[in-house]
């Protein structure tokens, strides 16, 4: 993709779209995506947002995400299969070779596996372009290997993209990429005569920003998820919107805030009109309806 003002797609209003449907006259189309990562010991973490990175090791701070694979994704795994719902997990490779209990149990729940950099610890702008495109295709024939199906979708750590990002995931086959957190339904990415579609994902229903960034409660968080699946509910019966819950294991995972993912989810599931899906699945059936957009 060549540097411009504007993103890769057309400006269209979402006042001005077709109607979207979903599966069973549903209103929201929600997704679940645990974010899957490691953070490689040998290097250094931030103690806190915001502050230098320190010399290796960062003890508490990695520990602090150690315990989201040691922990926290287990008792995550508990609480969705409680509520019936396929999760679909953004995973580092490198998963796959420290912790691959992990993603075989991913495998056995029906999980989708996205794309998400081979580790955390490096983002893709701060690659060059021949070292991006390595990460993206190791990381995909990795997860491929472990997993016996190369992912179709994409997130980068940190939702971090260059310039020539989008044209390696379309060279690796990728149907779509959810790092662009702008719109509440599915749209085309043009780069070059080769099609992506960008799937909402979230910033804001998202426990990262709000725990680390905002100093916010889980009740806090609980209810931005109602509130939010409300706002979406009420104006998906005009046409369809898609809703993103973003969770890290570390964070949503410990004893004092899984209950509150527990509430919100029994809240939403209280609702008819709701189609709990993969992303690939959003996708899919969107590119099934005809978009053009």
């Amino acid at each position: 993709m060549e540097p411009r003002d504007y993103g890769p797609f057309p400006y269209v209003p979402i006042k001005d779209r077709p109607k979207l449907e979903w599966p069973g006259g549903a209103r929201v189309a929600l997704w679940v995506i645990p974010n899957i990562e490691f953070f490689p010991l040998s290097r250094g973490i931030a103690p806190y947002p915001g502050s230098p990175v320190g010399n290796p090791p960062s003890v508490r701070a990695w520990a602090q995400r150690d315990y989201g694979n040691r922990v926290g994704i287990w008792r995550l795994m508990d609480v969705l299969s409680k509520h019936g719902i396929r999760a679909s997990p953004t995973l580092n490779s490198d998963i796959c070779d420290h912790h691959p209990q992990i993603v075989r149990a991913a495998v056995e729940l029906g999980w989708e596996i996205l794309g998400h950099n081979r580790t955390n610890s490096i983002w893709l702008d701060q690659l060059g372009a021949g070292e991006e495109r390595q990460t993206i295709a190791h990381t995909l024939s990795r997860i491929a290997e472990m997993t016996g199906k190369k992912p179709v979708g994409w997130l980068g750590a940190g939702l971090a993209e260059t310039w020539h990002t989008l044209d390696f995931l379309a060279a690796e086959g990728c149907l779509y990429v959810a790092d662009w957190v702008n719109d509440d339904q599915p749209y085309f990415m043009d780069i070059g005569g080769n099609r992506l579609v960008s799937i909402p994902y979230s910033y804001e229903i998202n426990d990262a920003p709000h725990f680390q960034y905002r100093n916010g409660t889980i009740d806090e968080f609980e209810k931005m998820i109602r509130r939010q699946f409300d706002t979406l509910y009420a104006e998906g019966a005009a046409s369809g919107r898609v809703m993103a819950i973003c969770l890290h294991p570390y964070l949503i995972g410990v004893p004092h805030r899984i209950a509150g993912l527990d509430a919100a989810l029994a809240y939403i599931r209280s609702h008819d009109r709701v189609w709990f899906a993969t992303g690939e699945e959003i996708v899919r059936h969107w590119l099934q309806s005809g978009a053009t957009f």
